[in-house]
């Protein structure tokens, strides 16, 4: 008997078995359980659930768990990528999307077991298959961390 993954009736949202779809990362380095408010070329929210078991934690910091900033910064990125492959139906069999810049980046608070990082993305620029984004990473109603960053679409053959 074999089974059909089921069909997701919101095209706003995107679970975690088309985030593996789009985007080629996968545990302990994928980063974004799923995302919502998506919209073509223009933005979506990527949601990370940040769980003790995260293996980063073992040594970030044993006393006081907080998510690295680099992983935090590598969320967004993996977010516009999921916007990317769905606002341009990239078949990742053969090209991939490569984070190629990082500006005016800033952290504002730890990120720690249990929160809920929610990450609205939002396209700042499209030409091809370049993006500028801008994001956000939020903890709640605060700002963990924010930056500029842009990816591309790359023959990985």
């Amino acid at each position: 008997m074999s089974r059909k993954a089921p069909v997701n009736e919101n095209p706003t949202e995107i679970d975690i078995t088309e985030v593996l779809r789009r985007i080629p990362h996968r545990y302990p380095f994928l980063l974004v359980d799923r995302a919502e408010d998506y919209k073509p070329s223009e933005s979506i929210v990527g949601i990370k659930c940040v769980t003790f078991n995260e293996p980063f934690f073992a040594g970030h910091f044993p006393e006081y768990p907080v998510m690295p900033g680099v992983l935090i910064v590598e969320a967004l990125a993996q977010t516009g990528a999921v916007l990317m492959s769905k606002s341009l139906d990239v078949d990742v069999a053969g090209k991939t999307i490569l984070f190629i810049s990082l500006d005016n980046c800033r952290f504002r608070q730890p990120v720690r077991p249990g929160d809920v990082l929610r990450m609205p993305v939002e396209v700042v620029k499209h030409r091809g298959d370049l993006f500028k984004f801008k994001g956000q990473a939020m903890v709640g109603d605060k700002v963990a961390a924010e930056a500029e960053f842009a990816a591309m679409v790359v023959a990985t053959q």
